[in-house]
């Protein structure tokens, strides 16, 4: 054994290293940035609200409210992700914590980068009980681009075993990703250690697997006894109770040879394996608002109706059972108050109480729902572990102000396999190509795309070497869209290349199905009172052959009331300058389309539509606490700010269709928001809505409205195949 390992440390059980060099001991330099971990628990409370509780000396901890204050408050929530604190709350508010109470009579100024560096009695030094056990209660609003917060993170001291890798066996699998088998390694101080397979189980296995991002082990070895304690359910390696080499060991591994596990990839990342058994997956699991592969709110599927699961007790042994189940690995985080967005419609499970090793989590204990206890700010959503592909060396954006931005330059090969960076052609670029390539790049959302970049003309890479780029938004690599065989770039110098805007978070707009069905109306309204209407092409085209200002327009009325659930303000694509004011009705157009109503028959065509250009995109009302940002009134700001939402209503100019020349029968209407892609979205799936509609030549009905990813598949087959059946209104 290398003389080093003298400073390894000793803990529970067997885990042999083969040391392939020496390790080195280093000592960690003193700085002003903490690594503290901080975390808020107890029960009952909300996501930016709880106990307050210290991960230090590899245990979890209170801190005593003797002596504490609102600055202290700050630091904390500071420390959290959230801009300010509100409150703190005493004499255990949330429950009683358990442990060491590390810090007492803490006084903090309130700039401090972290509790650690105020004053206390020092750490563990406390004349308390948990009965004063303190708590702050955060505002409700993320430091801009604070990442990784509000995580539920895995309970280990993660100094033991920081990260593992299978090192492939054949030479070949090397250059395949992802690599699903091979000798497990584990890195440790500066150096790369292998582990002993005496003893190694297929529960060791399954551990490691998971945290490479593959849903299960494939049964390839019959291992021995008892060796490492894994019971199966753990999220890493380093929550296993471990033992290193000890010093002057005769044998680092007797009996052994280093230890080789095979995973079984999950659907997304077959292409590669060469295995033709396809994993199943689960179809009443989803996971929804991710930017990533694997991320997600987590949605639940019951009676044909999606719904959320809210974030009570929400931990990662109940995230990683969603995460397997939809081909995925261990959990990396657990999250908590919609940090993927709020859902809509019913919520289904609350205290979800996974051990682990569940199939589903609908084999989870749970606890029903009531309104009182459970909100949409509370859905509960995960980060998967998923495997590495490396398609992110494949790309990479130049000339930008920031990280996020510039124009995309992609790696090509050519017959002899030299490699070189290329550019895209900007012509038809969008909105879901720039998705797809702020995805590969791990930047989060598409901001935007650019056909033009000009202005990030930096770099000497100047062939186009991709065009005619179409994605369908939901790939994982530019390679996996269409794409021409042979360039053809009709504007081929650089300065027409494509860019992106990438953006950590992104708005989400979606419409309230159910106020539409309750306001449907016709309305027969006079031509002389449509001439604004049929200036903003409001009308169907037989209008312009009618003898105005006589006769009138049959119109199909309705309110639209657009929420936005997403994580980030919904604002018009163009800037304030390049608005355009419609004296007719006295106000600026923002967008040119906002938002399609058609009106469908059996066969999906289009028998009558509309559109409505955002004339107005403001704050009309919010969720309580939240405040109004937009209003159109004296040229302001237009957007819809998160939690809050915009109302047409009914009996405004254009919020209509216009079905004068349409026959009675049976038909589908349809609402698309944002339907030209125009203002980036982390979720296009629910910006459709459908209804039924019964129409008898004088009146109609609406029924069955749900939004476009509401029903499962099997439901949403039914209603488009909707034969006529009748309500019980109609006789």
């Amino acid at each position: 054994a290398c003389s080093s390992l003298d400073v390894v440390l000793a803990f529970s059980l067997l885990l042999w290293f083969w040391l392939p060099y020496c390790l080195t001991q280093t000592t960690p330099s003193n700085t002003a940035t903490s690594k503290l971990k901080v975390r808020l628990a107890g029960y009952p409370r909300k996501h930016n609200e709880g106990r307050i509780e210290l991960f230090y000396k590899g245990e979890w901890g209170t801190i005593c409210d003797d002596d504490f204050t609102i600055a202290n408050a700050h630091v904390l929530c500071h420390h959290l992700g959230f801009v300010s604190a509100t409150g703190w709350t005493h004499s255990a508010k949330y429950g009683k914590g358990q442990g060491k109470i590390w810090l007492d009579n803490v006084q903090c100024h309130g700039g401090e980068k972290s509790i650690e560096f105020c004053k206390s009695r020092g750490w563990g030094n406390s004349d308390c009980t948990h009965d004063e056990d303190a708590g702050v209660v955060c505002k409700d609003e993320r430091i801009p681009g604070f990442v990784d917060s509000n995580v539920i993170d895995a309970q280990v001291d993660e100094n033991k075993v920081e990260e593992v890798r299978l090192r492939p066996v054949v030479g070949v699998a090397k250059k395949k990703l992802p690599i699903t088998e091979g000798v497990v390694e584990v890195k440790y101080k500066d150096g790369w250690a292998q582990i002993c397979d005496a003893g190694w189980t297929a529960k060791n296995t399954r551990v490691v697997c998971g945290m490479l991002g593959f849903p299960h082990e494939r049964k390839k070895n019959n291992f021995l006894l008892h060796s490492v304690a894994c019971t199966g359910t753990e999220v890493h390696l380093a929550a296993c109770p471990l033992e290193f080499n000890k010093p002057n060991a005769t044998s680092s591994c007797a009996g052994g040879m280093p230890a080789v596990i095979s995973c079984m990839p999950g659907p997304l990342f077959m292409q590669n394996s060469g295995l033709k058994k396809k994993l199943k997956i689960s179809t009443n699991v989803r996971l929804k608002g991710g930017a990533k592969v694997g991320e997600g709110r987590v949605e639940v599927l019951k009676d044909n109706v999606w719904g959320t699961v809210c974030d009570d007790r929400w931990n990662l042994l109940s995230a990683s059972v969603v995460c397997r189940e939809l081909g995925f690995g261990s959990a990396k985080e657990a999250l908590t108050g919609a940090r993927m967005g709020q859902g809509m419609g019913p919520i289904y499970m609350n205290e979800v109480k996974c051990l682990g090793q569940e199939r589903s989590i609908w084999d989870c204990p749970v606890k029903n729902i009531t309104s009182e206890n459970c909100q949409h700010s509370e859905d509960a959503a995960v980060r998967c572990n998923v495997p590495y592909m490396g398609l992110e060396t494949s790309i990479r954006i130049t000339g930008g102000r920031t990280r996020y931005e510039g124009r995309v330059e992609v790696l090509t090969s050519d017959p002899n396999g030299t490699q070189s960076w290329g550019l895209i052609c900007g012509e038809n670029w969008s909105t879901k190509e720039a998705m797809v390539a702020c995805r590969q790049l791990g930047l989060g959302y598409a901001n935007q795309g650019l056909q033009e970049t000009w202005y990030w003309d930096s770099s000497n890479v100047t062939d186009m070497v991709m065009s005619g780029v179409k994605c369908t938004g939901n790939e994982m690599a530019l390679s996996q869209c269409q794409y021409h065989k042979t360039v053809s770039c009709q504007r081929a110098a650089a300065k027409f290349a494509a860019g992106v805007i990438c953006s950590e978070t992104a708005s989400d707009l979606v419409l309230n199905a159910s106020l539409v069905e309750q306001t449907v109306y016709i309305e027969d309204r006079p031509l002389h009172m449509l001439y604004c209407a049929a200036e903003e092409d409001c009308l169907s085209k037989s209008a312009a052959k009618a003898n105005w200002p006589y006769g009138h327009r049959r119109l199909l009325r309705f309110s639209s009331q657009i929420h936005n659930i997403g994580r980030a303000d919904f604002k018009p694509k163009a800037g304030r300058h390049s608005w355009v004011w419609h004296a007719c009705h006295g106000h600026y157009h923002s967008m040119d389309i906002f938002t399609h109503y058609d009106l469908l028959n059996a066969n999906g065509t289009k028998v009558a539509e509309g559109h409505k250009a955002s004339f107005c995109l403001e704050d009309t009302d919010c969720q309580e606490g939240i405040s109004k940002r937009y209003e159109c009134a004296n040229f302001g700001d237009q957007g819809i700010t998160v939690g809050c939402w915009d109302l047409y209503r009914h009996d405004i100019d254009c919020q209509w269709i216009d079905i004068t020349d349409v026959k009675p029968g049976n038909y589908i209407m349809q609402v698309v928001i944002n339907p030209n892609y125009e203002v980036a979205e982390s979720d296009f799936t629910n910006n459709a809505m459908k209804c039924n509609c019964k129409y008898d030549g004088h009146r109609i009905w609406f029924h069955n409205c749900h939004i476009g990813d509401a029903l499962s598949e099997e439901a949403e087959r039914r209603f488009e195949k909707y034969p006529g059946q009748l309500n019980n209104k109609i006789s």
